[in-house]
């Protein structure tokens, strides 16, 4: 077997402790990498640290929260410390809810923005100087999402958005200093925040009335390997599953199809009385929320 250009490197993964998060840091060491790992939840961040086959640094985010750039700063100096100068950054962690715009909580719906925006921008920020120095690569992790916005998840569409422009703007401003920027593009995949998501009318819907690959679930193992396939590369984007690629040629054209499904669908959900806000979905959610008011 080849030997993969991340042996004996060291890569940071936001969004650790679970679903898609665990997954890459799982398939990462598998490669022969050290693996930063921050998250919320401490005991699944110490469980898969030592079950990875290379060393690893479990860095809790109570301390470590994406939006606290101090945190980050800290957690980065650890990892330095610890394991060496990371060559790779995937800004993984993310939060998503669901429902009306108007009907969701202004604060859960600016956390959203917050944690997968933000908190992108702030680790990018605390590890750029790791990067710079070692010629190094920034994955963001976006969306279909950020490929053509959908009803009811006005945030986390938003925030998907937005981190695809940063990352674009980011990668002109670090290409001369040997830094390269990529972005993953994925669609629905078997993390908990989206097995949560499907206990609701409003988004089971939504995906359900989805073209058939579009709304596929697809295992996070299989997600994860196509992502680090991209990152040994550095590839500018990453599409996992690999059709996602055909739709960024004909993105201008998915609002107005949207719109027509929405005026069709959204008033018989309305009448129906599906229309509740969800919250922020899954254990990684309730993970985030938790974190929060303990650091009030």
């Amino acid at each position: 077997m080849r030997t993969s250009p991340l042996k004996n490197r060291t890569v940071v993964v936001t969004g650790a402790a679970r679903g898609l998060g665990a997954a890459l840091a799982s398939e990462i060491a598998a490669r022969g990498a050290r693996v930063a790992l921050l998250g919320h939840e401490k005991e699944l961040l110490d469980d898969l640290a030592t079950r990875l086959p290379t060393p690893a640094l479990a860095l809790e985010t109570d301390v470590t929260d994406v939006t606290d750039l101090l945190a980050l700063r800290e957690a980065a100096d650890r990892t330095r410390r610890t394991l060496g100068r990371p060559s790779a950054v995937v800004a993984n962690a993310g939060v998503a809810d669901g429902g009306p715009f108007t009907a969701t909580d202004p604060a859960e719906w600016r956390r959203v923005i917050d944690v997968n925006l933000t908190g992108s921008a702030q680790t990018a920020r605390a590890f750029l100087p790791d990067l710079e120095a070692t010629a190094g690569y920034h994955l963001q992790i976006a969306s279909l999402a950020a490929l053509g916005a959908a009803p009811l998840m006005s945030a986390y569409c938003a925030s998907k958005a937005g981190v695809e422009a940063f990352a674009h703007s980011l990668r002109a401003e670090v290409a001369s200093r040997g830094v390269a920027v990529g972005i993953a593009y994925l669609n629905w995949t078997d993390t908990d925040m989206i097995r949560d998501a499907d206990r609701y009318t409003v988004l089971r819907e939504l995906r359900g009335h989805m073209p058939g690959p579009a709304r596929r679930v697809h295992g996070a193992d299989r997600i994860a390997a196509r992502i680090v396939d991209g990152l040994e590369r550095r590839r500018t984007a990453v599409y996992a599953p690999p059709w996602l690629r055909l739709v960024q040629p004909v993105r201008a054209a998915l609002p107005p199809v949207v719109l027509r499904a929405a005026r069709r669908d959204l008033s018989r959900l309305e009448a129906e009385g599906s229309l509740e806000p969800t919250g922020l979905l899954g254990a990684g959610g309730e993970a985030d929320r938790l974190a929060e008011r303990r650091a009030r």
